[in-house]
């Protein structure tokens, strides 16, 4: 455990953080994984998921949370999915 005060706040202050992260982080995935099940399924409109999904990943690399070249590429890959699965 941290000794002196500024370590005890940090130590809060990660805490904090961490919980918040995991929130967005777990929101992000589930917007994701609901989007590639939809898209399996060959579920007919995917407009609305797919901005939402999209909205999601990068909101999460604006605020640090993923690298923002992992948002770019996931958002890549499910639109590239996306327009197969229209076909």
């Amino acid at each position: 455990m941290a000794r002196h005060k500024s370590a005890q706040k940090r130590a809060r202050q990660d805490l904090k953080r961490r919980e918040h992260n995991r929130t967005i982080r777990g929101r992000t995935r589930s917007v994701v994984k609901a989007l590639r099940a939809d898209l399996e399924a060959g579920a007919g409109e995917l407009g609305t998921q797919l901005r939402e999904a999209e909205r999601a990943l990068r909101k999460a690399a604006s605020k640090g949370i993923i690298p923002k070249n992992r948002a770019s590429r996931l958002v890549s890959r499910l639109n590239k999915a996306a327009n197969r699965a229209k076909k």
